[in-house]
Formats: structure tokens, C-alpha cells, sequence
């Protein structure tokens, strides 16, 4: 009796043991949980003589298409990562033999570099090579490989999509593979842009094909708030406290970006300070608030002689004190903006003449945003 019961609690301990090891192999890692969906856009701009329109727009609706990734979540409510590349094509200032291509900035989450790059833009006649620098960006530009997130490359130009040595097929069969969305931009008439192959372009990759009106201004929308916004941004700026070699340079590049930004106006200004009260813009190379998320050991570590002036002396639980204010400063900021950001917004839709354009490249970027999200369980 003795043994049979011996040889049953073995038995189960065997069973218990076993169901464990299933769990354990089939269960995520610590990481793997941790890990969210990210949203990976290459912006892909034709710099040629005709189309200061487009850079022109670029520049000025950055930021509010910063602000419409910015309010993605993913279904189990967390926040997509967001990474966003440059390139320019069809401009007689870049090397030939590369296909009047460049890549202006990789993948990154550095959104004052992407705009400090937008800004230096500058157009000159070229051969515009749709295929190719699609081509090239997918070689280029490190993607991921999970089909879980969302990438998508937007390219915007006004000459036929057939011209180059690269076939625009064959690099829509490996932005497939990538499993990466071509949508396609044409600055002119829509049915030309039928005709040049620029539909095809998308359609090859399940993409959105869309004409606009390259030359036509930003319609903004003067709200109540913008002024408080624009006061909370003055204050945002004053809670980052650079660190490292290039930490006070970037600092200073931040307020070279929100002067960018504010030489298209108030609300453009405002669109920007919505976007840096967001999780998107995130700056922990160079800011102590941003770096103490992921390692507070960066507090103690940087050198004083890369610090602020009135960090310099402190000690190791000083710093530590000081960033935590800083950061404590921010959030009630940053959490006024988003709560006025609201109100504005409702403002915007009801106050928007009926005459602004929607043909515009914000409106066509956002709705392509919008409705492949849609594929990966994003949501807005």
C-alpha cells in the first residue's frame, strides 16, 4: 500500500515537473513581455528644382504628423515606440553614381536631428529614381523583422515612377519581404500620377496612393490655448539637464528646432510643444531626465565637467535630488500640455474653414497612418 502510494506522489511530482517545463518554454521571457510595437516611418522627398512646395510642407507639418503617431496604442494600452528616417532623391548636388540619392538620417527616435535635417534641405534639378532610392532604403535602414510593427515608407515626387535602372517592381517584391509598406505621394494631378505609375507603386505593396497639391500653404487654426502652450513650452525646455561631450550642443539644437518650428507660426510652435510633452520625444543621449528612465546610474557616473554649472559641485545624492525635481517638473508640464492639446484640438475641428485643404502632405501621410494601423491592432 506503502508503495503504491510512493510510486503515485512520484507520478505526480513527474507530471507537475513537466507541466512546468511547458511553461516555462512556451511563456515569454521577462524581455520578450516587456517588449511593445514600434512604428518605423522612412520619409523619402524629391529635392528637385520643382518641389520647394513639398520640403516646404515637410517642414511645416512635422509636427503634427509627430503628434498623430504619438497618440497610437497598442492593444494592451501601452505606447508604440517611434522611429523615423530621411532621405532626398533627385537632387544634381548628390553624386550620380549613387543615383542622386542620400540617406539624410537612418532610423531614429532623435526628433530634433530629423527636423534640424528636414530645415538644411535644399532643391536642385535632378533625375528622380523612384525605384532605386525605395530600393536603397530598404537595404539601407535597419527595420525589424517582427511582423508585428508598422513600417512603412512614404515617398513624394512629380515625375513618373518608371525612371532608373532600378525596377520600382522589383524593390515594392522586397519591401514585401520586409514586410514594409510603399505608399506613394504624387505632387500634381492624380490622374497623371495614375499614368506615371505611381498607383502601381502602392498597390504593389498594399499601399495608399495619393496626389496633392505640393504648392499649397499649411491652413492653421489660431486657438485660446495656444498662447498657455506656448508658455509651458518656455518651461519644458528649462527641466532638461544636458550631460555627456555633446550635451550642451544638443541643448542648444532643441531650441534651434523650436525656433524652426515657431518661423511657420504660433500653432506650428504649439504643434511642436504638444509633441515634446508626448512619449516621442525622448532625449536620453544628452538629458539626465530622460537617461535616469532607463539607467539612474548615468546621474552618478557623468563627468562635472560635463554637467551644468550648478550641477558641478554636487555630490552623487545631490544629482540625484536635482534630476528627480527636474523630472518631477516636467511631468506636471508635460501633463498641462496634453490636457490643453485636447481642448485645442476640439477647438481645430470646429473652427477649421470649410476651404482648407485636405489635399495637402500631412492629410495624405496621416490617413495611410491611419488606415494600415489598423493591421498591426494599432488604434488612435
Amino acid at each position: 500500500m506503502m508503495k503504491t502510494a510512493n510510486t503515485t506522489f512520484r507520478k505526480s511530482l513527474l507530471l507537475l515537473a513537466f507541466v512546468f517545463m511547458l511553461n516555462s518554454a512556451f511563456a515569454p521571457s521577462r524581455d520578450e513581455a516587456k517588449e511593445t510595437q514600434s512604428i518605423m516611418l522612412a520619409i523619402l522627398l524629391d529635392t528637385s528644382n520643382s518641389m520647394d512646395g513639398l520640403i516646404d510642407q515637410a517642414k511645416s507639418q512635422l509636427w503634427k504628423i509627430v503628434n498623430e503617431l504619438a497618440a497610437a496604442k497598442c492593444t494592451d494600452g501601452r505606447k508604440p515606440s517611434i522611429k523615423i528616417a530621411l532621405y532626398e532623391y533627385g537632387n544634381d548636388n548628390l553624386p550620380s553614381a549613387e543615383g542622386y540619392i542620400r540617406m539624410v538620417s537612418p532610423l531614429t527616435d532623435d526628433l530634433d536631428l530629423i527636423s534640424e535635417k528636414l530645415f538644411a534641405l535644399r532643391t536642385n534639378g535632378g533625375s528622380e529614381f523612384c525605384g532605386q532610392v525605395i530600393n536603397t532604403s530598404l537595404k539601407q535602414l535597419n527595420w525589424s523583422e517582427s511582423r508585428a510593427d508598422l513600417k512603412m515608407i512614404f515617398i513624394a515626387g512629380n515625375e513618373p515612377f518608371t525612371q532608373g535602372s532600378v525596377s520600382y517592381r522589383a524593390a515594392c517584391g522586397l519591401a514585401n519581404e520586409k514586410d514594409v509598406v510603399v505608399n506613394t505621394i504624387h505632387c500634381g494631378d492624380f490622374d497623371e500620377g495614375i499614368h506615371g505609375s505611381w498607383k502601381e507603386g502602392a498597390d504593389l505593396t498594399g499601399g495608399n496612393y495619393m496626389s496633392i497639391e505640393q504648392d499649397r500653404k499649411t491652413v492653421y487654426v489660431p486657438t485660446p490655448y495656444d498662447d498657455r502652450i506656448a508658455v509651458l513650452n518656455d518651461a519644458l525646455n528649462k527641466t532638461y539637464v544636458f550631460y555627456g561631450q555633446s550635451g550642451e550642443k544638443k541643448r542648444e539644437a532643441q531650441a534651434i528646432q523650436d525656433s524652426n518650428a515657431a518661423s511657420y507660426g504660433q500653432s506650428n510652435k504649439v504643434e511642436r510643444a504638444v509633441s515634446k510633452s508626448s512619449h516621442a520625444y525622448r532625449n536620453s543621449s544628452w538629458d539626465l531626465v530622460d537617461a535616469a528612465k532607463e539607467d539612474e546610474s548615468v546621474i552618478v557616473k557623468a563627468k562635472p565637467e560635463e554637467l551644468p554649472a550648478e550641477m558641478k559641485n554636487m555630490s552623487g545624492e545631490q544629482r540625484k535630488a536635482y534630476v528627480k525635481r527636474k523630472a518631477d517638473e516636467r511631468a506636471s508640464i508635460q501633463a498641462e500640455i496634453q490636457s490643453l492639446s485636447k481642448k485645442r484640438q476640439q477647438y481645430i475641428a470646429t473652427h477649421t474653414p470649410a476651404e482648407a485643404a485636405n489635399n495637402t502632405l500631412d492629410a495624405a501621410m496621416l490617413k495611410a497612418i491611419r488606415d494600415k494601423a489598423r493591421t498591426k491592432n494599432l488604434s488612435f
